[in-house]
Parts: structure tokens; C-alpha cells; sequence
């Protein structure tokens, strides 16, 4: 079993910046494949992106594109979220996941049901 423990998140302003990261401990396997998803009041969780461990392959949602980069440290077993040139409509809580899984193309990796271990969040706030 995987522990998940968001860190990073708080208040800043539209335009700046904040980088996340998600500290894995306990049993971690190489072939994990570790994402983050936010979700907003009264929004569904949504996908934000999604990273392999040694694949280097990562994905994002079309309305961080350009702006956020995830990115990972395998002998910290950390992954992070970098993310820039922040929107209001950024807001949220933003949750890191993480799923034995083998690299799929297109959506599979942009659904939470896909994901079996998850952090408890850490909340974002963009204020315009």
C-alpha cells in the first residue's frame, strides 16, 4: 500500500505561481503511475495530469496546458506540480493519485475510478 501526502498548496494571486508535491511512502512500486486531480465546490473531480515513473511520459487537461508541468523524483518518491501564470478558475482542492497500471494512451489515466491510492489534498486558492 501507498501513502499520499500532498503539500505546497495555499493563496496567491492570479498570474503567480506554486509548485506541489506529493510525497509517497510505504510500499512504492516503480510502476506506479502518479496523477493529480482538483476538484472544486460543488464540481466534480477533475483531471489536471498524469506522469509515469520511469517512462517519462506525462498528460494534461487542455485547461492547464502550457502552464502547469509535473514532473517526479523517483528517490524521493515524489512527484510534483508545477504550476504557473495561475487563473481564479484555478481554485481548488488538488488531490495526487496513484495506480499500478502500465502507460495507456488517450483518457484512462483522466479518470479517478482508474486510481486506487489518493492524498487527503491540499487546497489551492487564486484570488483575482
Amino acid at each position: 500500500q501507498v501513502q499520499l501526502v500532498e503539500s505546497g498548496g495555499g493563496l496567491v494571486q492570479a498570474g503567480g505561481s506554486l509548485r506541489l508535491s506529493c510525497a509517497a511512502s510505504g510500499r512504492t512500486f516503480s510502476s506506479y503511475i502518479m496523477a493529480w486531480f482538483r476538484q472544486a465546490p460543488g464540481k466534480e473531480r477533475e483531471f489536471v495530469a498524469v506522469i509515469s515513473w520511469h517512462g517519462g511520459s506525462t498528460r494534461y487537461a487542455d485547461s492547464v496546458k502550457g502552464r502547469f508541468t509535473i514532473s517526479r523524483d523517483n528517490a524521493k518518491n515524489t512527484v510534483y506540480l508545477q504550476m504557473n501564470s495561475l487563473k481564479p478558475e484555478d481554485t481548488a482542492v488538488y488531490y495526487c493519485a496513484a495506480d499500478q497500471s502500465s502507460w495507456r494512451s488517450g483518457s484512462y489515466h483522466s479518470s479517478p475510478g482508474n486510481f486506487d491510492s489518493w492524498g487527503h489534498g491540499t487546497q489551492v486558492t487564486v484570488s483575482s
